[in-house]
Formats: C-alpha cells, sequence, structure tokens
C-alpha cells in the first residue's frame, strides 16, 4: 500500500509513505512508520538493513523517517542507498528530499546536481522553476546574512521548546517539558508526550530567564501550540489538535489533525473556547498569526487546494464576527514543499518558514511584503537566523524577536533564540539590466544613447549608454516579458524583448542601431544620395561659393556618421577652355573642395582629390557655342563619389 497521509509537525505537514516489509521485523516497523513512531521504526528498518534486507521500500522508510525527524545526514545516507537501487524508479519527491538532506550536511554541489534532476523531472513545478531561476541563490543568501545577533535563551528545557508569540509583553511558547520525556519531533504526534503552552516575562534587566506553565483554561489533555494574541490581549486563537471529550479525536486513517481555535478572556480565564469555521476533520490548519489591524488571520493547511505538503492561507475576520473563506497566498510563497509558521508585522511584512524555497537546508525564515502576493518578492533572511538545520516561528517587533531552531548547541530538541535585529532586510525586488549599444553597421559602441525599459506601456526606468556602449538598469522583479528600447540622433529606434522569471539579472543584451540615414554603396555621389544642391563654381573660378556652404555642410556630417567611409572630390568643368586648361582648372577645384572639409572637421585620409576637366560633361554642351552659359554651369560642379 502506498499511503500518503498530510499531519502538521514543527517543520510543517509531513508526508509518510509505508512499507511492504520482511516478515514481523518489517510489519512491527510498519505500523511504528503509519503511528509516527518514527524512532522505534528506524530501529527495526536498520535491523532489517543489518539482516540483509536491501528492499527499496526499507530505504525509502529509513530515509524518511530521518528526514521528517531532521535528522538530515543519516536521511541522505538512506536515500543514497535509495538511489543505488538497480533499476529503481521512485516519485522524484525523493530526489527533492535527497537535495535538501545533502544542503543540511552542506554538500552543496551535490545537492544542486539532485536538484538539477529534481527540476528536469518537474520543470514546471514551482520549486523547480525557484532553482532554475535562481542558480546563485547561495551568494544571494549571503549578501543577507549578518544582519542579527542571536542567543539561546536561559528558559529553554531539554524537550522541544517552539512557536513563540507575542502578548503584550509577555512571552508565550509551546513545550514538551511537562512529559518527561526526550523524543526527537515529538510534536509530529507520535503519541509519546503532550505539547502545553507556557509563557514568561521579561526580568528588570530586559532578560527572559523563567517560565510558567499558563492555568488560565488553555491547555488541556491535547497538544496545544502556536498562539496569536489581539493588541488588547481580550482574544486568543491557538493550534489544538481536534479533540472530543478533552482527548484526542482521530479520523479513519488515526490521525488527530490539528485545529484553529478562538478563547475570549474573561475575569482572567480563557472562555468560550471555540474552533473556527474553515477547520476540518480530514486535513489541518495551524499556527495562526493576525494582520496588524487584527482583520485578517493567516495560517498553514494541507486542506484542499493546497499547492504542496502546506501552504499558507488567509481568511478576513469580519466586524461582525464571521470569518470569510480560506484564500491560498499563491505560488511566489507557497511550494510543493512545506511552508508554514507564518508571522506578520506592523509593516505588513510576512515572515514563514520553507523548504520549497531556496535555502540552507530543512527549513528556512523567509520574508515578503503583503502588498502583491501574486508578485511577492520572497527573500531568504541570511544566517545567522537561518541555518542548516530547521529554523521556524520566527516572530519580530521593533527590531527585537525570536524564533525557534533545532540547530546543534542548544539545550533541548527545539530552543527559543532571542535575537537583534540590526540591519533592516531589504525587501525590495530590483533585478539589473545591462548590455551594450551598438553600431548595426560597424558593430562598433554607441555612447549616448537613451535607454529604458518598458512592461506595456509603463516605462520601468532609463538611463543613457556610456562611452563604451554599455548600460546598466534597474528592472521590475514582477515575471513578465519586457522590452528594452535604445534610441540616438540620427538612428532608428531598437528594441530587444526579454523576460524576467524569478527575479532574476538579465545580462549581456546587445541593441543595435541603425542609422537613420543608410550607408551610401562605392560609386554613389553623395549629392545625388542625399538629394542636394550641386556644388557649382564659377566660369574659370576654382573658389568655393558661400551657397554652395549647406550642401558641404551636409556632406560633412554624412562623413562624421560614417567614419570608416572613403570618399574621391571628382572636380569638373565646361567645355569652354582647352582641354589642359580644364584639367588643371578642375584639380584645382578638386583640391579648394577637400581643404574646405578637412578645415570643417573631416578626417586626414577619409577624402581625396581628383580632376577630370570637360571629360564627364553631363550634358550636351560639347562646345562654347552649343549651349547658353546656364547650361554650361551645370558642368561646373564637384561631385562626392563614395569609394568604400
Amino acid at each position: 500500500m502506498n499511503k500518503k497521509l498530510l499531519l502538521f509537525a514543527i517543520s510543517g505537514i509531513l508526508a509518510i509513505v509505508s512499507a511492504n516489509g520482511q516478515g514481523g521485523t518489517a510489519k512491527k516497523a510498519d505500523n511504528q512508520f503509519d503511528d509516527y513512531a518514527y524512532a522505534n521504526a528506524i530501529e527495526n528498518y536498520e535491523r532489517l538493513v543489518k539482516e540483509g534486507y536491501t528492499d527499496e521500500e526499507i530505504y525509502k522508510n529509513l530515509g524518511d523517517a530521518n528526514y521528517l525527524n531532521a535528522r538530515y545526514e543519516d536521511a541522505s545516507a538512506w536515500y543514497s542507498k535509495l538511489f543505488m537501487v538497480e533499476g529503481v524508479t521512485v516519485d522524484s519527491d525523493y530526489m527533492f528530499r535527497y537535495a535538501n538532506s545533502l544542503k543540511s550536511t552542506m554538500e552543496y554541489e551535490a545537492s544542486d546536481l539532485w536538484m538539477q534532476r529534481y527540476s528536469a523531472a518537474n520543470s514546471n513545478e514551482v520549486r523547480a522553476r525557484i532553482f532554475m531561476s535562481s542558480p546563485d541563490y547561495r551568494s544571494r543568501i549571503e549578501e543577507q546574512s549578518g544582519r542579527y545577533d542571536i542567543e539561546n535563551l536561559p528558559f529553554n528545557s531539554a524537550q522541544s521548546d517552539f512557536a513563540p508569540s507575542f502578548n503584550g509583553e509577555q512571552l508565550v511558547f509551546s513545550t514538551a517539558r511537562d512529559s518527561g520525556s526526550v523524543v526527537k519531533r515529538i510534536h509530529q504526534w507520535n503519541n509519546r508526550s503532550f505539547l502545553n503552552l507556557y509563557a514568561t516575562n521579561a526580568s528588570a534587566s530586559g532578560e527572559f530567564t523563567t517560565s510558567e506553565k499558563l492555568s488560565n483554561g488553555l491547555n488541556a489533555k491535547t497538544h496545544e501550540s502556536s498562539t496569536a494574541f489581539t493588541t488588547d490581549g481580550t482574544m486568543v486563537y491557538f493550534t489544538r489538535n481536534n479533540s472530543e471529550n478533552g482527548g484526542f479525536s482521530r479520523d479513519d486513517e488515526g490521525v488527530s489533525r490539528l485545529k484553529i481555535f478562538r478563547a475570549l478572556l474573561k475575569d482572567g480565564k480563557w472562555t468560550n473556547i471555540s474552533e473556527l469555521p474553515f477547520n476540518g476533520d480530514d486535513f489541518s490548519c495551524a499556527h495562526p498569526t493576525l494582520s496588524p489591524n487584527g482583520d485578517k488571520l493567516y495560517f498553514a493547511s494541507d486542506m484542499p487546494g493546497t499547492i504542496g505538503q502546506s501552504d499558507i492561507f488567509v481568511v478576513d475576520l469580519n466586524s461582525d464576527g464571521t470569518i470569510g473563506p480560506p484564500m491560498n497566498l499563491g505560488e511566489k510563497i507557497n511550494t510543493e514543499g512545506r511552508e508554514t509558521f507564518p508571522f506578520v508585522t506592523e509593516k505588513n511584512v510576512l515572515y514563514f518558514s520553507s523548504d520549497g524555497q531556496q535555502g540552507l537546508g530543512g527549513l528556512d525564515v523567509f520574508a515578503t511584503k503583503l502588498e502583491d502576493t501574486a508578485n511577492a518578492y520572497v527573500v531568504n533572511v541570511g544566517k545567522p537566523i537561518n541555518s542548516a538545520d530547521d529554523d521556524f516561528a520566527f516572530i519580530i517587533k521593533e527590531g527585537k524577536g525570536f524564533f525557534s531552531s533545532n540547530r546543534d548547541g542548544g539545550k533541548g530538541e527545539d530552543d527559543i533564540y532571542g535575537f537583534t535585529e540590526n540591519e533592516k532586510i531589504n525587501l525590495d525586488c530590483q533585478t539589473a539590466v545591462t548590455g551594450i549599444v551598438r553600431n548595426r553597421e560597424s558593430g562598433s559602441p554607441l555612447a549616448g544613447a537613451k535607454v529604458a525599459i518598458y512592461n506595456g506601456d509603463v516605462q520601468v526606468s532609463e538611463t543613457v549608454s556610456e562611452n563604451d556602449g554599455s548600460f546598466s538598469l534597474e528592472g521590475d522583479c514582477k515575471e513578465g516579458q519586457y522590452k528594452l528600447v535604445a534610441s540616438k540622433d540620427d538612428y532608428n529606434e531598437g528594441d530587444e524583448i526579454f523576460a524576467v522569471i524569478g527575479a532574476t539579472d538579465t545580462e549581456g543584451i546587445d541593441i543595435a542601431l541603425e542609422k537613420s540615414i543608410k550607408r551610401a554603396v562605392p560609386g554613389i555621389d553623395l549629392v545625388q544620395f542625399l538629394n542636394l544642391r550641386p556644388v557649382y563654381f564659377d566660369l574659370n573660378k576654382a573658389e568655393i561659393r558661400p551657397d554652395a556652404s549647406r550642401t558641404l555642410l551636409a556632406v560633412i556630417e554624412y562623413i562624421k556618421q560614417f567614419p570608416d567611409i572613403r570618399i574621391q572630390v571628382q572636380s569638373h568643368t565646361d567645355s569652354k577652355a582647352g582641354a589642359a586648361y580644364n584639367m588643371a582648372l578642375s584639380q584645382k577645384r578638386a583640391e579648394n573642395t577637400v581643404t574646405y572639409l578637412l578645415a570643417n572637421g573631416v578626417q586626414e585620409g577619409t577624402v581625396t582629390a581628383e580632376g577630370f576637366g570637360e571629360t564627364k560633361l553631363i550634358n550636351d554642351c560639347t562646345t562654347r557655342e552649343s549651349c547658353p552659359d546656364e547650361r554650361h554651369q551645370e558642368n561646373r560642379r564637384s561631385e562626392f563619389v563614395v569609394m568604400e
């Protein structure tokens, strides 16, 4: 039987898979696994392995039992054996759990390799898209790291202490200390112990040193955890097992699901305890938190409509006391993994824990603005809040806060840590868009080109290209298609389309601009090509006439736009004088024309002079008498012929 069961745990919601084992030991291990008694199940499965059994299901369950107990090094070892079984074909989720286990043991290269395999098999899944769009995720985490000072708090016990919440100046948390036993991940509901709510107050020096059990009506013979108090302290939302007559109430699969309850404070005692209407008997809801003004309740659940093992949902708390329908926060926040333990600050920032977003291993703490969840920019808060282990239940107020972790060096299985935020987290998403603007014909860089990013008709940002043609812009993080538009005087506008996926930078965009005036082909006269008035000379004269200046300046500007162009100034005469005289006169006209061009900014070597005398008449005025002087004038000219 391949039975999948979703349960809440300190790590969120568990995916449990039973095994087909060998003999009584296997059956006992299977039953223990299905009953979430993972420590005993691991012991029996390992005994089977020592006896020589190498069943695929044993490796799966050993991997999962350790993974769900946050024993990532052991989980990694068993998943490794699973994938070494000849011909093994397993669900790709095992690839993800293996990759996450490797990450928790800081084997990042191997983890990335298995995430690549997982992504190739599930390219459309959220976790795969996040991984493929953020190959440099570790460097991004480093950029956010180092902003907190943390300390393990004195009131932690040798058992599990977790899920802190604010109640005025009081800190309320969940603990397993009353059980008198130490069982890893006891809050995965293996019936070994109960969770109760405790509270602690800061001493005069601001330290949280002692704590005591809440004795005003919230604790019962079930698990209680994850509280959210209204600002006036008169109402609390909290997590409790589905219960009946004060004890566990189980579904058809023997699971006591989690539900969110609400209670009112009256005469110092919590009364009118009632469950919220969106709870269900075949799924769990847990870890409530309130919006700043108390009109919304956020929580984690595996209810229908969940993307992964557990998602963050929100409901409206209406002024008339009614509660709106649950709404999933969407796949920018939720993944196919575990998203859990939400907390919302006074600035409407959502903190939550996830193993589906890019982290350091296990559960990491993430933050995002709640302004636009459809385009949420999710940020890993970095070290030292996050570690290779499970880090969760993060709360903060006025730069100080608390979180839970099962990292090495603690007093118990899970401890509560206090922290001070020394630097605000940057939740403004900015992507870098870089590239070069070039001349399409020559490929040379273009300086001074205006470059702008457009999202539809809305301009996102703009800049001007540097001397080397390069540009750098701050882009929009909303996923989708964007247009990069470049423009420059005397050039046609150019554009390139690029996509933003996962708030990643876009580099190496080349935009080629074509001159608005085309490059003339060799052999053509620029006077004709640019539709200019011819440069004429007076009879027997070689001096540049004033009326030629407009044409000459246009030719100069054109030459400057094509620095590699080569022009031959070809000058001519009419047929009134002798051939030798006309050849000398035309050469002088050509040289004077070149001198004018060089004096006005044309580079040496760009233009040459050549006189053709009367050898290239443009009409039939072959003798002095054949035409009136205005017809002879047409031949007294300079041309600007493109040579290359």
